[in-house]
């Protein structure tokens, strides 16, 4: 989620070490990124997903919770999403610069001349990563799921409750209008990619000691924190489609597929489309009010000689 700076090479003799290690030769390559996409996120879906069926379902109905849903359940939400990006950054960062977003991927290259050509193949890696760390968590969780469930008497496909597990939906307060969670989006995800800009810009005050994938995950913590109850704040399409296509396929129906329940209908496009907006917006942002400032100033060219009579 923030295209982190390839590490260094290693010394010679990696080189002869790699001709012996088939996995070791997919560093560089397309396949060997999207492998690292993947994995990255599938950790932030881990961890995020995970938090989220912790709080719903199973600290509930374990009997180590007495209350369904308070709001010191939404900050255990998210650090647990906070963590996860922190963690996914760390692990595909050398391999792939960790964009593990599609929006985070289209900015770049829009802005950063990232290949075009990886695009497609990054944004595939990306919500298959989301889509298997949602059936993992399901996995995990899926006892507990199913207690709540009888416990409410309420039909699978019925229970937006435990949809959220894997993928967003709109507050009520919008009463089925578009707009407000697309505008939402859009600046969430915003502000997620410039920031990361200014976090990742050497040239500005950037973290040092490797600390920037912990400060990234403080961004997502401070968007959950700020605006987060608007839309759940997805800011990443691949976060929500991967985890909505799995919850399609497990039960949940239609309010996964297209998102529609009781004050929304069709919503499936706005965690995918606003992010992709919003990314580019907030890369331009970036760049031409302080990326522009930083850059080094042309050297003048010494003008012709003055001869001195």
């Amino acid at each position: 989620m923030c295209a982190m700076a390839e590490s260094e090479n290693r010394a010679p003799a990696a080189g002869a070490a790699r001709r012996g290690n088939p996995f070791a030769r997919l560093r560089g390559t397309t396949l060997g990124e999207m492998t690292a996409e993947m994995l990255g996120t599938f950790v932030i879906l881990l961890f995020g997903d995970g938090s989220v069926a912790m709080c719903v379902a199973a600290l509930p109905e374990s009997g180590r919770a007495t209350l369904v849903f308070s709001p010191a359940d939404w900050i255990l939400i998210i650090f647990g999403w906070c963590f996860g990006v922190v963690f996914g950054v760390y692990v595909a960062g050398g391999v792939s610069g960790a964009h593990l977003n599609p929006a985070v991927t289209l900015s770049f290259a829009v802005r950063r001349k990232f290949a075009w050509g990886k695009v497609a193949p990054y944004w595939f890696a990306q919500v298959l990563g989301a889509f298997l760390g949602a059936a993992v968590v399901y996995a995990l969780y899926h006892s507990s799921i199913t207690a709540l469930l009888d416990a409410t008497h309420t039909a699978q496909q019925n229970s937006v409750g435990t949809f959220s597990i894997f993928a967003t939906f709109p507050a009520a307060y919008f009463h089925g209008s578009w707009v407000g969670p697309f505008v939402d989006q859009v600046v969430g995800t915003a502000a997620l990619v410039g920031i990361i800009l200014a976090i990742i810009d050497e040239r500005n005050t950037s973290p040092g000691s490797n600390l920037a994938p912990f400060v990234i995950g403080l961004v997502v913590a401070a968007i959950g924190i700020s605006i987060g109850a608007n839309a759940g704040y997805a800011i990443n399409p691949a976060r929500d489609f991967g985890p909505r296509l799995f919850a399609f396929f497990a039960g949940w129906g239609k309010t996964a597929i297209p998102g529609t329940f009781g004050w929304f209908s069709d919503y499936m496009w706005i965690p995918i489309i606003g992010p992709l907006v919003g990314g580019p917006l907030g890369a331009c942002v970036y760049d031409f009010l302080i990326g522009k400032q930083l850059e080094e100033p042309e050297a003048v060219p010494p003008g012709p000689a003055v001869e001195e009579h």
